[in-house]
């Protein structure tokens, strides 16, 4: 049996071995011969038998006579070509075999997505899921995944008018065209679209399901230190990671909500690059990842529903004018707290994936519920020393362990810039000496991040803060001269600030022994400039534990808000949180943090009822010399 006119031949079939052809849509009688076998879709069934396409031009029917099982419409099955008739009719015969190849008729050779950068310039035909469809001013563009990668697909029917109106997202299709370069990738140039159904379908989906699982499995690599404490963590971070790798290669975009600080900074910038480069490696164009992923500031330590909303109505919008999934959104450094439920509830109402890995002091019964996994020392009873930056080089190390040497300072950078005391301090600071970082380096790195974020506000920064942290930087002279620069002009500010605030500053002894310090930051301190209240506060204190050696607790208050911070003194702020909220009526206090750092929030007529409460609740904390600073860090 010889193949048919047009016939595109794959692998030698095997001796004794049957070939069943498949026709492109544009098939006709010309592309088939009498005798030859040929994948066919019911399209009707009538008493006297079924009517079969072979292609969108070529139908013919299977007489009850010649049928082996019962088919409706939409069931595919294998026919032999009978009888052409002069009128140009034609009739099947249902036939059934053990084993067969299937061969392309009228179509270019069958690939992969992976082999199309070799096949610029030649007919292809790609069978895929359809991630994106996207509507341009001209050519509809969908994104389509097989089991090696992902391909834009360009159809073209009028300007800015969408080919292909039946096909939705999530179908499985067959695309056949010729492959352009495009994008620093390739593109599909599609000649036929068609969707579908069936085994066809399952099987496509089959071999996506099982190449996605092992795309997916994290790399296994070792931690940057040895640290028992942070040992507990890795399942949870692996799983974390596996399913960033998954959402990437499922096609769902990110949106990652970070902490604007050091620490949110040094957890989000080593991950949106990783998951950059993931996106690289298995989509056929270099603009993918600016479209997949989005890097967010917060200013809140909590998930605000003035930011959910502008995340919710981006990925509507998204979804309606670029054909998007909607997103999973990924929270660092944050996302932990009851605060944080409002938003999610939110989400909840389109089924948006959460993911947190944070570090702050959890409400598990209140969170857990409403998200999709949750990384937190706190859960393995550990706890705030093991900082969102460190999990979070860890994480992008499993996405990407190529980057491992570029980030081999950051969590050095992370810890400093969230006064981490944790076992593993010295370890991480000695890494980033190899790497030319002192202890001066990293208090500098951590400030000029603080510092840069503030005027930054809601921008992500992009370049000035990738080079700021050297990552991704190409150039160290540059890095350097951007930290002496904004770490300058941080500690100019701070003098500043501090020169107006300390004289203002209310002190006392408490019972238990700490030095405490109060100071309403709102009246005694400059307002929207740097720093802002909460790292006012935070300086303050600083000052006074080096002054004092001693154990110190510093409120720094404004008219309906209160930063806390302690040194020595076993603070339990998410606790007090709640004993205040149940016994000021009418207080509304909310809040929360580490046991050494925090802030509530409270209506502005009960503040001294409240800061009160919370006095009283601090004399009575105990004296803790582990959570006094030890100089892991010299102050010089």
């Amino acid at each position: 049996m010889s193949p048919p006119a047009g016939t595109d031949t794959g692998a030698p079939v095997p001796d004794g071995g049957t070939v069943v052809y498949e026709l492109a849509d544009g098939c006709t009688l010309d592309d088939v011969e009498e005798g030859s076998c040929y994948v066919g879709t019911v399209n009707g069934v009538v008493e006297y038998g079924v009517f079969v396409d072979l292609s969108e031009e070529l139908s013919g029917l299977v007489h009850d006579s010649n049928l082996v099982g019962d088919y409706d419409v939409g069931d595919e099955l294998v026919v032999e070509l009978a009888q052409v008739r002069e009128n140009g009719d034609v009739s099947f015969e249902e036939v059934q075999f053990a084993d067969y190849t299937t061969e392309s008729v009228g179509r270019g050779s069958d690939a992969v997505v992976d082999d199309l950068a070799d096949a610029t310039g030649e007919t292809v035909t790609v069978r895929g899921e359809i991630l994106q469809i996207k509507q341009t001013g001209g050519p509809t563009i969908f994104q389509l995944r097989d089991e090696s990668g992902v391909v834009p697909c360009a159809a073209f029917d009028e300007a800015g008018v969408r080919a292909f109106p039946a096909v939705d997202l999530g179908d499985v299709a067959e695309v056949t065209g010729r492959v352009e370069s495009r994008n620093g990738g390739v593109q599909v140039e599609v000649e036929e679209l068609s969707v579908l159904g069936g085994d066809r379908e399952q099987a496509v989906r089959d071999d996506i399901d099982e190449a996605l699982d092992e795309a997916a499995e994290p790399a296994d690599i070792d931690p940057l230190v040895e640290w028992p404490a942070f040992e507990k963590l890795w399942d949870d971070l692996r799983d974390v990671a596996r399913q960033l790798r998954r959402t990437v290669l499922e096609g769902r975009p990110i949106r990652m909500r970070h902490h604007a600080d050091g620490d949110g900074l040094c957890a989000s910038v080593p991950l949106q690059l990783a998951l950059e480069r993931f996106v690289a490696q298995h989509y056929q164009d270099d603009e993918a990842g600016r479209h997949m992923l989005k890097r967010l500031p917060s200013k809140a330590p909590y998930y605000e529903l003035e930011d959910v909303t502008r995340d919710l109505n981006f990925a509507l919008e998204n979804r309606e004018r670029h054909g998007q999934k909607l997103p999973l959104v990924l929270m660092l450094d944050n996302g932990s707290t009851e605060e944080d439920t409002p938003a999610y509830r939110n989400l909840r109402h389109y089924d948006i994936p959460v993911v947190v890995v944070d570090h702050h002091h959890p409400d598990p019964e209140a969170v857990e519920p409403l998200i999709d996994a949750h990384v937190n020392p706190y859960l393995h009873d550990e706890d705030y020393r093991i900082t969102t930056g460190m999990m979070c080089v860890e994480l992008a190390r499993m996405i990407d362990p190529s980057l491992t040497d570029e980030l081999r300072h950051v969590p050095a950078v992370a810890g400093v810039s969230d006064r981490s005391e944790g076992e593993a301090m010295p370890d991480y600071v000695e890494l980033a000496r190899q790497e030319g970082y002192d202890e001066a380096d990293l208090r500098d790195v951590g400030e000029a991040l603080d510092y840069a974020t503030f005027w930054l506000k809601y921008d992500d920064g992009r370049e000035l803060i990738d080079d700021a942290l050297n990552v991704n930087c190409d150039d160290r002279d540059r890095h350097e001269e951007i930290v002496e620069f904004l770490s300058t002009r941080a500690e100019r500010d701070i003098d500043t600030q501090l020169d107006a605030a300390m004289d203002h500053l209310e002190h006392e002894h408490l019972d238990n022994g700490a030095h405490l310090y109060q100071i309403d930051v709102e009246h005694h301190a400059h307002r929207f400039t740097y720093p802002a209240p909460g790292k006012t506060t935070g300086k303050i204190h600083d000052r006074k534990v080096e002054e004092t050696g001693d154990p110190v607790i510093t409120i720094g208050y404004g008219p309906d808000f209160a930063v806390l911070r302690s040194d020595g003194v076993r603070l339990d702020i998410p606790e007090y949180v709640t004993e205040l909220t149940d016994e000021i009526d009418g207080g509304g206090v909310s809040g929360g943090g580490h046991l050494v750092v925090g802030s509530i929030k409270f209506v502005k007529g009960m503040r001294e009822q409240v800061i009160d409460a919370l006095v009283e609740k601090m004399a009575d904390a105990e004296i803790d010399e582990e959570l006094q600073s030890t100089g892991v860090l010299s102050q010089d």
